[in-house]
C-alpha cells in the first residue's frame, strides 16, 4: 500500500522558511547583484560597472588599515573571548568556585546584556584624557608618564576599542562553554579521577575534547563578529583618528549612508560575507565537525 504523503510538518516549517528566505537569502543575492552596479539610493538608475566597485575597494588607501584592524580584533577576540572564556568556564565548573558559582556566572554575563551604544558611551568617558577613569587612576598612582589620549592616539585607538569588546563579550562565551562542560558525563570525569588524572589533565583530555563542537561554534561566532564590527567603532572613534581605527563594517555604513555610494557598500558587504563564510568552512573542515 502506498504511503500517504503528510503536508502538516511542512506547514509548520513554512513560516520560518519564508522568513529566512525573505530576510537572509534574498538580501544576500540582491546585495551580490548590486555590487556589480553603480547606483544611488536617491535615483532609480543603475549602471553596470562589472568589478569596478571591487577594484575601487581593494585599491582604496584605507583598505589595508581596515583588514589589519579586523584581523587584530579577530585574533585578540579568539585568544581572550574563546581562550580565556573557556578557562573561566572550567573554573566555574570546578570545586574552586564553591556555592558562589551562580553569582559569578551572572557577574560575567551582565556586560553582554548592555547595549553596544551604551557601552561605547561609557568607555568614551573611561578613556577621556581629562576626566577618564584610566588617566585618573594613573595620576593617583603617580604614573602620570603613562597617561594617554587613549581614543585620540592613532596606534592605541583600535586596541582600546578591542579591549572594550573583550570586557563585554567574554562572559557571553564563558556561559556558552559552561553549558557545554555541564553536558560532559560525570562518568568520564570520575573514571579519570580514579586513574589519577589531575584537574588540568581532566580538562585537556576530557572536558575540552568533549565540548569541541561548542568550542567551534564559539570560534565561528567570534570570527563573524570580528568582521561585522561596527557599533563599537561608530560609538567611540567613528573610525578616527584619521582612519586608523577604520573597519569594514563602518566603511560599508559610511559609503551607503554618508557618501551614497551603494555599489561600493554592496561590494564591501560581499567581501565581509565571503570572509566569514570562508573562515567558517575552513574551521569546519579543519576540526572535522560532526564526523564523530
Amino acid at each position: 500500500m502506498k504511503k500517504k504523503f503528510k503536508f502538516t510538518p511542512y506547514l509548520y516549517i513554512l513560516p520560518g522558511l519564508l522568513l529566512v528566505v525573505g530576510f537572509v537569502y534574498i538580501p544576500i543575492i540582491v546585495n551580490c547583484v548590486y555590487s556589480f552596479f553603480r547606483l544611488s539610493s536617491y535615483s532609480s538608475s543603475m549602471k553596470f560597472v562589472g568589478f569596478e566597485n571591487f577594484r575601487r575597494l581593494f585599491t582604496n588607501e584605507v583598505f589595508p588599515i581596515m583588514i589589519r584592524n579586523n584581523i587584530y580584533y579577530c585574533v585578540i577576540s579568539l585568544i581572550v573571548q574563546v581562550g580565556f572564556g573557556t578557562i573561566l568556564a572550567l573554573l566555574l565548573e570546578s570545586k574552586l568556585t564553591g556555592k558562589g558559582r551562580n553569582i559569578y556566572r551572572n557577574i560575567y554575563f551582565i556586560p553582554s546584556l548592555i547595549s553596544l551604544t551604551a557601552v561605547g558611551l561609557m568607555f568614551n568617558f573611561i578613556y577621556s584624557p581629562q576626566v577618564g577613569l584610566f588617566n585618573t587612576l594613573l595620576n593617583n598612582a603617580g604614573l602620570q608618564q603613562f597617561q594617554q589620549t587613549w581614543l585620540g592616539d592613532k596606534t592605541l585607538a583600535i586596541f582600546c576599542i578591542i579591549a572594550m569588546s573583550q570586557w563585554q563579550f567574554t562572559g557571553y562565551i564563558t556561559l556558552l562553554m559552561v553549558v557545554a562542560f555541564q553536558n560532559v558525563s560525570d562518568d568520564f570525569l570520575e573514571a579519570a579521577v580514579i586513574d589519577g588524572a589531575g584537574p588540568i589533565r581532566r580538562a585537556l583530555s576530557i572536558s575540552i575534547p568533549l565540548a569541541k563542537e561548542q568550542l567551534l561554534v564559539c570560534s565561528i561566532i567570534t570570527i563573524i563578529g570580528a568582521f561585522k564590527l561596527f557599533t563599537e567603532v561608530y560609538s567611540t572613534t567613528g573610525g578616527g583618528p584619521g582612519n586608523n581605527s577604520q573597519v569594514l563594517g563602518l566603511f560599508l555604513y559610511q559609503n551607503a549612508f554618508l557618501h551614497d555610494d551603494m555599489g561600493m557598500a554592496a561590494a564591501t558587504g560581499v567581501l565581509i560575507f565571503s570572509i566569514t563564510v570562508l573562515a567558517s568552512i575552513i574551521q569546519l573542515k579543519v576540526t572535522k565537525s560532526g564526523k564523530d
